[in-house]
């Protein structure tokens, strides 16, 4: 697994955004987070080392402008150059989050039609408000690959409505960082139960800083966050 940041900086647009990583990152730098711009690995899909093979070995997955949103209102016109190092490095496999998929279809590659095989594209939503106004649009759209994010879990969230067979992958986790707000292990077994009921396949990925279960809080280290839940062995695979 590798990551490609074309693009730096984000700007807040739901609960989900509050407690942001990229802007606790950047406060440590002493770095203004809201300054959207190109990094110097733009184009790290296309660069290669000295003896010609490319830095992104083949068959590799890319986890896509995690340091911003690639669909991003300020990235419109580099997301064109983005989509073109994507469609030629067809050999790696690109996963990309967005909170804001309402976005998607602005500057879409011309040959796009029902996507591109080596693309993944996930919506997030944090909360029932999120889910009721992306998912939606989400199951409209013209993507080969599809999954929800509901990380960090905010509260118990009702995705039925929208786990139909276009959806490869539901992952929930909870939210890290001091200032962390609760995930409650109830929500997550319960969009388990759905996505079960679904025959989705479901993949917990973290407690979070502030996880409850059977009404008790747990405070814990980031270090232990993605242990503790591979240890609750409820991640399900139809």
């Amino acid at each position: 697994m590798s990551g490609w940041n074309p693009w730096h900086g984000c700007l807040k647009i739901s609960p989900g955004c509050q407690h942001c990583y990229v802007y606790r990152i950047d406060a440590s730098f002493d770095r203004d987070p809201t300054i959207v711009s190109k990094t110097a690995d733009f184009n790290l899909p296309l660069k290669k080392t000295r003896n010609g093979e490319y830095k992104l070995p083949v068959g590799e997955t890319v986890f896509t402008c995690f340091s911003s949103d690639f669909f991003l209102d300020e990235a419109d016109e580099w997301r064109i150059e983005a989509w073109k190092m994507i469609r030629q490095r067809s050999d790696l496999n690109f996963f990309i989050i967005t909170k804001r998929i309402h976005r998607f279809t602005i500057n879409l590659p011309e040959d796009w039609g029902n996507g591109y095989e080596n693309v993944t594209i996930c919506s997030t939503c944090e909360n029932q408000n999120r889910a009721n106004y992306r998912l939606p649009i989400f199951l409209n759209l013209p993507i080969k690959h599809k999954a929800i994010i509901c990380e960090p879990l905010l509260e118990r969230i009702d995705l039925s409505p929208w786990l139909d067979s276009s959806i490869e992958e539901v992952v929930v986790g909870g939210e890290s960082g001091p200032d962390a707000r609760i995930c409650n292990f109830d929500w997550v077994l319960d969009i388990r139960r759905q996505c079960v009921e679904k025959r989705i396949p479901f993949h917990f990925r973290q407690t979070g800083a502030k996880f409850v279960k059977d009404g008790r809080l747990y405070n814990i280290p980031r270090k232990e966050q993605h242990s503790q839940a591979v240890k609750a062995g409820i991640d399900f695979q139809p």
